[in-house]
């Protein structure tokens, strides 16, 4: 495996875990939002080695308990099964973070029983989403198989949406909600700017509009928060 980054310990990446976060090149979207758009494209510079990776993790035992692995888009590496399983063999829990592009390679780390936590991208209503991951168009339906996958599986999961004052709007929401009914959670998450995100002229939508679309999504859904406001 090629990891083209590591952040050593986060306590918000994954949840009731302290965790590393592990960042792997390639994406298939080109969201004008991203704030890991240096991944996106290209053949990426190594940061480190697979077995300097699980040297690290050896050094950090009893200090991290959990490995969240991001992107990029992760389930694009065909080696990503075996990644995760050497890291559950070293004793860590692990987290994907997904665009949900890929269902096959998600079932397979379902069913493999390789997952204690995914966190999958809702990026916009249907409607609007090839505009928002930056492409001409889109086949939605891998993205709807990724999402049954979830809510039919035992791995514990959220879905997310990052909003964004020039992409979303409230009939957005209702849309969203409709599409993951019944979710056990879904967090919307106000953009933030950062110097590697391709678009610099995006912002967040205020605290009332963020409280609407959370109220919006929140009929459809088990449990529906703001990142940064409600926790």
């Amino acid at each position: 495996m090629k990891i083209q980054g590591l952040q050593k310990m986060t306590l918000l990446d994954f949840p009731g875990r302290v965790a590393c976060t592990v960042f792997l090149g390639g994406c298939d979207f080109r969201c004008p939002f991203c704030h890991n758009y240096e991944l996106v494209e290209g053949p990426m510079p190594e940061a480190l080695s697979e077995e300097e990776f699980f040297a690290f993790l050896e050094k950090r035992r009893g200090l991290l308990d959990g490995v969240a692995i991001t992107g990029g888009e992760p389930c694009l590496r065909r080696d990503l099964p075996q990644f995760i399983a050497r890291i559950r063999e070293a004793g860590f829990a692990v987290k994907l973070d997904t665009n949900g592009s890929h269902p096959q390679m998600l079932a397979s780390l379902i069913e493999g029983g390789l997952l204690d936590y995914v966190a999958m991208d809702i990026k916009n209503s249907p409607a609007k989403y090839a505009e928002t991951i930056g492409l001409p168009e889109i086949d939605l339906a891998p993205i709807d198989e990724s999402i049954a996958l979830l809510m039919q599986s035992d791995v514990p999961h959220e879905f997310r949406t990052t909003v964004i004052r020039e992409y979303h709007e409230a009939e957005d929401f209702e849309k969203i909600g409709e599409w993951i009914s019944g979710a056990q959670r879904y967090f919307l998450q106000p953009f933030t700017d950062r110097d590697t995100v391709p678009n610099r002229f995006l912002s967040a939508p205020d605290a009332a509009d963020m409280r609407l679309y959370r109220e919006i999504a929140g009929r459809h859904v088990q449990l529906a928060e703001i990142r940064g406001l409600d926790e």
